[in-house]
């Protein structure tokens, strides 16, 4: 198992939807035990693909109790229960912002062997499913924000360190971004 970089905000991998897995192969199985060491190494909830640099659509999670991996997943909702509160990414490292979701979620997919497998999460399991299946489509969460939360998001993305967010110097509305 090898503990793998993440990518951070500003790379374009993080913002192309991934491409569905078709082999189930060791190849597969190596970067589910490589994403898992790497979710535990940075003390995440859960890591897409993606983040690793690998366009593919498998992620792995562990929140609380409840640790695995989803291949291919698609994503159902029960009921239309919304929870609001704090999210964060490993690819915006120390940044948290209160982003509305769906309270609960079916989560179905494959494990690494090709196997079906159905995750049913509430609350922050339900919160970490779809973070991460939003990876495989491309989309942040930050993308998920009413306006608002999501100008001083970007706020606090063009101050962190580590960000590669340039700031255009074509007006947007009429502004500078």
């Amino acid at each position: 198992m090898s503990v793998l970089p993440v990518r951070v905000f500003g790379d374009p991998v993080l913002t192309a939807p991934a491409d569905p897995v078709t082999s189930f192969d060791a190849e597969l199985r190596r970067l589910v035990r490589d994403l898992t060491a790497t979710l535990r190494a940075e003390h995440g909830a859960g890591l897409a693909a993606p983040q690793v640099g690998v366009s593919v659509r498998a992620f792995v999670f562990h929140v609380d109790d409840v640790e695995g991996h989803l291949v291919n997943p698609v994503l159902e909702f029960p009921d239309e229960q919304e929870q609001d509160g704090p999210e964060g990414c490993l690819s915006m490292p120390g940044l948290y912002f209160d982003t509305i979701r769906r309270l609960h979620v079916v989560a179905k997919g494959y494990t690494d062997r090709g196997d079906p497998v159905q995750i049913v999460g509430s609350g922050e399991l339900s919160r970490c499913l779809q973070h991460e299946t939003d990876h495989l489509d491309g989309i942040l969460f930050i993308d998920r924000m009413d306006r608002t939360r999501r100008k001083a998001a970007m706020r606090a993305l063009r101050a962190a360190d580590w960000a590669r967010v340039k700031v255009s110097p074509h007006p947007i509305l009429g502004r500078l971004a």
